[in-house]
């Protein structure tokens, strides 16, 4: 007999598909940051989620610093190398076609890759338990506790992040040198400066992207891939809108669950560049994207 459609399915794939987009918007964070900053998309993202986690399970576990240690020695050390990073490679290339320094970034990305595999291996290792297990239950909806405090973690930094930009001194200055950093240079403000702290930012927001992915999951160099599923959202959201990828990484991490409850996970990750490719078709520079934007 048929019972018809099953809306409490339909709620919970709903429901784990927007918290699981929290962590979609805080890697997505990473990208738009430098492309605000830069006017370039970094493929080396996942790569600093990567290292991010490899540099956490050092720390925690083959050290033993506890977890309160170990988190701010590993966004330290992140940020370290996304210091060095800016001077050393992309500082050269400051007025170079933007295809060079995009180039530079798929380098930079199969240089930390194999860095990574030649000093940790290439093995999968386990994750302390960073998140409760724990379900919770909303009636007779189950979401996996995981995902409800990944979506927690990800809505702190990103508020965090957000606020910072918009009321602090240096986070104005930041804004101001990525929208003209002529005017800004002329206007006393440090623009090199501001780029640095740009790839610091977006060092450390990959790095606790991927401590959190990694804790849900395993860790392996396999990480370092993990952030281009998320192009589909920064396209979608805009590649300079902080907004957009908030918007943007919900709808599709909605998309992917309901795909992936309905038709299986191997449509799971067409269907959202489908409906990524239709938005652009009437909207081209993404739902909260600068007109203005060139894209690649």
């Amino acid at each position: 007999m048929n019972q018809g459609f099953d809306w409490l399915a339909l709620i919970e794939f709903a429901s784990i598909g927007l918290l699981s987009g929290g962590l979609l918007a805080l890697v997505a964070l990473g990208f738009v940051l430098i492309y605000k900053g830069t006017g370039v998309i970094n493929f080396a993202m996942g790569e600093f989620m990567m290292l991010g986690a490899y540099f956490f399970y050092t720390a925690n576990v083959v050290w033993g610093l506890e977890m309160w240690l170990a988190l701010p020695a590993t966004l330290a050390a992140v940020a370290v190398v996304a210091a060095l990073i800016e001077r050393t490679i992309l500082r050269p290339l400051s007025g170079q076609p933007v295809i060079s320094v995009l180039m530079a970034t798929i380098g930079l990305a199969s240089v930390l890759h194999g860095g990574v595999e030649a000093i940790w291996s290439g093995r999968n290792y386990e994750m302390p338990q960073l998140l409760p297990r724990k379900p919770f239950f909303f009636g007779d909806v189950m979401i996996p506790g995981q995902i409800v405090w990944s979506f927690c973690l990800a809505a702190v930094i990103i508020t965090g992040f957000t606020l910072y930009f918009r009321f602090s001194k240096t986070g104005v200055a930041m804004r101001a040198a990525a929208s003209d950093p002529i005017t800004a240079y002329v206007m006393g403000i440090d623009v090199r400066h501001t780029q640095r702290l740009t790839w610091i930012f977006a060092g450390v927001v990959g790095a606790m992207a991927g401590i959190i992915v990694a804790s849900m999951s395993s860790l392996s160099p396999a990480l370092g891939t993990a952030a281009l599923g998320v192009l589909a959202v920064i396209i979608l959201g805009g590649l300079d809108s902080i907004a957009g990828a908030i918007v943007a990484g919900l709808i599709i991490g909605m998309l992917e669950s309901l795909t992936a409850g309905y038709l299986g996970g191997k449509v799971r990750d067409i269907v959202p560049y489908v409906v990524v490719l239709v938005i652009l078709l009437v909207r081209p520079y993404g739902l909260f994207g600068t007109r203005q934007i060139e894209r690649l």
